[in-house]
């Protein structure tokens, strides 16, 4: 059964193939709400639930920040829920936006010695997280969100992305 809808938007950027975006989110976000579903107990609507990813760069998203968030400087990752959610309730039939900056994730990439596909999904399960409720405002919240985090990527086969740091 099918539990999101994911709609894609490649606005600006040197992005991959829209085919091939759209597949490796798919893939991620499909395991990502499958581990929700599954360890968290998150329900889902009967009907898919759309999300949209809208894949910029960084001047784009860098005006969306500071519109929104008054910082007026790029970022990886902005998600924006269509609905306040608080995490284990159910979502409607709009989960939100996630809106990606391609040279913000690229240089963070080479910054940490990573693979821009294992950058790209754990900031893809970063952003969808959030429009369920989880954040990382607090130290107690953010230790939540990561083992999260950690959790869903050891299940697509990816480390650790936050080793022995402490939460964000």
């Amino acid at each position: 059964m099918t539990i999101l809808d994911v709609q894609i938007s490649v606005e600006e950027g040197p992005w991959p193939s829209e085919p091939e975006l759209q597949k490796l989110s798919e893939r991620v976000l499909g395991a990502s709400a499958a581990f929700l579903q599954r360890e968290e107990k998150q329900p889902f609507p009967k009907m898919p639930t759309e999300l949209s990813l809208v894949f910029t760069d960084d001047a784009s998203i860098r005006a969306i920040n500071a519109e929104w968030r008054s910082q007026d400087k790029p970022t990886n990752v902005l998600s924006f829920p269509a609905f306040p959610l608080t995490p284990g309730k159910m979502p409607g039939p709009m989960l939100g936006d996630i809106i990606l900056a391609h040279e913000t994730l690229v240089r963070e990439a080479d910054d940490l010695g990573k693979p821009f596909d294992a950058h790209f999904t754990h900031l893809l399960v970063h952003g969808f997280l959030h429009l369920f409720g989880y954040d990382h405002l607090d130290e107690s919240d953010a230790e939540r969100m990561e083992n999260l985090e950690t959790r869903i990527l050891a299940g697509l086969g990816l480390s650790d992305p936050y080793g022995d740091s402490d939460p964000v």
